[in-house]
C-alpha cells in the first residue's frame, strides 16, 4: 500500500504518517528529514530529489508526508493508493504547531532531521497563517493527479 498524506503546516501530517506506517507495517518517509540538515540548514535540491527518488524506487509500499511539490509530487500522487488531505483551518494548524512545540521543546521530534530542535517563532507562525493562500489550490487539486480516492482498510 502507498499512502500520501498532505496538508497544511501543523495539520498533523507526520503524526498521522507515523501511525499509518506502524499500523500497516510499511516505511514512512518524512520530507522534513530530507528538506533540512542540522540547525535548520536547507539541503540542496539535487540531493533532496535524489533521496526522494531513491526511496520511491526501493520501496513497494510507503507512507509519505509532505507538501514539497518539487520532489516527485505528481509521481507520488499517481502511485499512491490513498491520498489523505488534512485541510484544517489555519488557526487550528497554528494551535497544533504550538502544542507540538510544547511537546518537543529543546528536542528533535522523530519525523524531523537530526539536529533540528523544535521551534516556534513569529516567522513560523506567519508561515502557517500565510501558507494556506499560496498552497491551498495545489492541495485541493491533488485528487486530480491521484490514482483515485480509496478508504484505508
Amino acid at each position: 500500500m502507498k499512502i500520501a498524506v498532505l496538508g497544511y503546516s501543523g495539520a498533523g501530517k507526520s503524526a498521522l504518517a507515523r501511525l499509518l506506517a506502524e499500523k500497516h507495517d510499511i516505511p514512512a518517509f518524512h520530507f522534513d528529514t530530507v528538506q533540512f540538515l542540522p540547525n535548520w540548514e536547507i539541503r540542496g535540491d539535487e540531493e533532496k530529489a535524489r533521496m526522494t527518488d531513491e526511496f520511491m524506487n526501493t520501496h513497494d509500499a510507503w507512507v509519505m508526508d509532505s507538501n514539497y511539490a518539487r520532489f516527485s509530487f505528481e509521481r507520488r500522487m499517481q502511485e499512491a493508493d490513498v491520498v489523505i488531505l488534512l485541510l484544517f483551518n489555519h488557526f487550528s494548524c497554528l494551535l497544533r504547531a504550538y502544542r507540538r512545540y510544547r511537546t518537543y521543546k529543546n528536542t528533535t521530534r522523530p519525523d524531523m532531521a537530526a539536529g533540528c530542535n523544535e521551534k516556534f517563532d513569529a516567522e513560523f507562525a506567519r508561515w502557517i497563517l500565510g501558507w494556506r493562500e499560496s498552497n491551498s489550490l495545489r492541495l485541493q487539486n491533488a485528487r486530480t493527479v491521484s490514482a483515485g480516492e480509496r478508504t484505508i482498510p
